[in-house]
Formats: structure tokens, sequence, C-alpha cells
């Protein structure tokens, strides 16, 4: 799997001057149609343009349909490519269309949003939503290239920013920890994204290609995400409530960091530092005692589970990780008492 970092209209003339496609088709979300096509238009041969509604509740079948009819009505044969130009919906969705139509056809992810380029793009990892769970479809295809230009990060709002950056965080914790200490002693707006961009995308890359299919040790890039998927899941529909995936995580990171340090896997200062950091870029999320059996039950759904053990990936000590762990919902429901006091 090649994965560039460069500006965007180098990356891709030099991509595509390699190939010899019959046809190109661009999926862009409204967003991505108007803030971000416009940086590659002119670097592209012919090719349509497809665009769907922006946002996680049209990351589903539907969507994947209307996506799948244009691509026939344009007659793409086995030969074309795909470009992915947007977040990790985009990416994730257009990815799992090219994956499945006609069995399979060439795809490039040009990731967009921080949370993409430093997490959803790399890896293979392709699906949709389904009966409100989330990532529940979904097949492992690598892309043919990875393009990441973090000029595309001057179209985000401050809040999709924030929401990349807690894989980035993740990253730090499960792998090394010297990198942690380093941003968790600087603001949001302090921080070097270029060089923590490579650096997160380094990480992935190293731990995918070790187990591309997530049988053992591409878990531990799960830390965070079972009560985090959980709870995003949870709040899809709750209006003002919602929250998008980084917050999602960032939340899941802080309760998972509690399991971890209950079962003496961190010491309290570790905890208290990422308690103190979470906190500091994200707020506390709005959740009460009233939503943790409901948050609890979604863990159910979780692809790491085995049998009815709800598995974890919890971390041991700063830049280190543990998969596989059983933990029970006594542990869940205390992790969540430990966040909302």
């Amino acid at each position: 799997m090649s994965v560039i970092i460069s500006p965007i209209t180098e990356s891709l003339q030099n991509f595509l001057g390699q190939k010899d496609y019959s046809k190109i088709v661009v999926l862009a979300d409204t967003n991505t149609k108007k803030f971000c096509y416009p940086f590659i238009k002119d670097s592209l041969p012919k090719h349509t343009l497809i665009t769907v509604k922006d946002g996680e509740e049209y990351k589903n079948l539907t969507t994947c349909e209307q996506i799948w009819s244009a691509m026939t009505a344009d007659e793409l044969d086995r030969h074309a490519l795909m470009i992915n130009l947007g977040g990790g919906v985009i990416g994730d969705m257009g990815g799992f269309c090219a994956a499945t139509y006609k069995r399979g056809i060439d795809f490039i992810q040009i990731p967009t949003t921080l949370l993409a380029q430093v997490d959803a793009s790399v890896g293979g990892k392709l699906g949709i939503d389904f009966q409100g769970l989330k990532n529940h479809l979904g097949v492992f295809t690598l892309p043919k290239a990875v393009l990441i230009d973090p000029n595309f990060l001057g179209t985000l709002s401050g809040r999709e920013k924030r929401s990349g950056f807690a894989e980035i965080i993740k990253h730090c914790l499960i792998q090394d920890g010297a990198k942690w200490d380093e941003i968790r002693r600087k603001d949001l707006n302090q921080q070097d994204f270029p060089d923590l961009i490579a650096h997160s995308v380094e990480i992935k890359k190293k731990v995918v290609e070790q187990d591309p299919t997530e049988k053992g040790l591409r878990k531990i890039l799960n830390f965070g995400h079972t009560l985090g998927h959980a709870i995003e899941t949870y709040f899809l529909d709750k209006g003002k409530k919602r929250l998008l995936h980084g917050e999602a995580i960032a939340t899941g990171m802080l309760c998972e960091s509690y399991i971890s340090f209950e079962r003496k896997l961190i010491n309290e200062q570790t905890l208290a530092q990422i308690e103190e950091f979470i906190f500091s870029v994200y707020g506390k999320a709005s959740m009460t005692a009233d939503d943790f059996e409901a948050i609890i039950r979604h863990t159910q759904q979780d692809k790491k589970n085995k049998g009815k053990e709800i598995r974890f990936s919890l971390i041991n000590g700063a830049g280190s990780c543990l998969y596989d762990i059983a933990v029970s919902k006594g542990e869940m429901k205390r992790a969540l008492e430990y966040y909302v006091n």
C-alpha cells in the first residue's frame, strides 16, 4: 500500500501517469465537491463526478445503491478507477462500493479530513453502517494509493480538526509514549500537524502490514473504540447531543483508560494525565447514568467480540497496548461512571 504525503496535484499526476485506466470516476460529498474538488479537477483527465449527501447518516446501503447505479450508468468496466475524495465516510463507503462493483475495481483514497488522513484512509478497512450499527457491513481491500495533502486541513472547521486529533492521541498512547508526552504538553493549536500526520500514518501502516485482516496485533488500533463506537452509535439520533467520531473515541479512550487503571495496567498519574488532556481538548460529553445501559448494550455488536465475551484493547502503560481482553459489564459501567463524575 502506497501512502504519499505531498501536494495533491503532484502526487495525483504522478500516480495517473503510471496507469492506463479505461475510465475515472470521482466520488465526493456535497462539502468536498464544493471545497476540495477544485483542488484536483484540473489535474484529472476526462472523468465523471458522483456526489452524495454529506454525513454519517448517509453511510448506508441506500447511498451505495445510488453510487453503484451511477457507476453502472457510466458503463465502468473492471479497468476503471474510483477516486474517493473526502473524509472517513467517503473513504469507507467509496472503497466498499469499488471493492464490490464487478467484484472489484481499483480505487485510491484522497482523504480531506484530519481523521481520514491519520486513520480511516490507511489500512484497507471499508464498510457501511447497517440497521444503526457502525461499520457492520464491510470488507478488507487495500487502495492502490493513499494521497495525503495537509493543505486540505484548511477546509475544515475547528470541530472537525479536533475530532481527527483523537486518532493521533490514540496512536501515541498505543505505540509511542514519548510522542504522547510531547503532544499532551501543547494546546491543540500548537500541534505540528504535518509531523503528526506522518507519525500516525507510519504507526498505522506498520501495524497493518503485520496484520492486514485484524487477526491479532491490528486490534490495538481499536483502543478507545469499543466504548467509543457504542457511545457514537447511541448518540447518532440524539440531535444536538450527537458526537463526531473523534469526540466519541476521545470519550472512549478515557473510559477505557480507567479500565486499564482498575486492572493495574497504568498508574494513577498516567490516568490523570490522559483525563486532563482529553477534557482540555474535548470538554465533557453530555452523558448521564440513564444512558449507560443502552451504551453497554451496543458493545455487544463490537467486531472484536468472541461469543459472549466483549473484548477490549487496553493500554499497558503509555505507548503500549494489549488486545483481546474480556471486559465485564460491571467494569464498563464503572468506567462510564468515572467519566461522568
